[in-house]
């Protein structure tokens, strides 16, 4: 029973989505198209958020150890 009221749930949001992007008008290639780009555009936002994310959690992880006293290729000491 739970499956069957997610599956509609999930029916009404793409109807909704639908309703809202006006993609109902469209034929099945030109919505082809369509959610392909929607799709591309998703993944590579996915992608490079992982990626910034992953970026900046090791810089920030870096200075938090060098705040602690384990300095890792401080460049200050490169200047003296």
């Amino acid at each position: 029973m739970e499956l069957k009221s997610t599956l509609s749930r999930l029916y009404w949001l793409f109807c909704q989505f639908e309703l809202i992007t006006c993609s109902y008008l469209m034929e099945p290639w030109e919505k082809v198209l369509f959610y392909s780009f929607n799709l591309a555009m998703l993944g590579l936002l996915l992608y490079t958020t992982y990626v910034c994310l992953a970026f900046h959690t090791s810089s920030a992880f870096q200075l938090l150890c060098s705040f602690l006293g384990n300095p890792r290729g401080n460049s200050l000491s490169v200047v003296k």
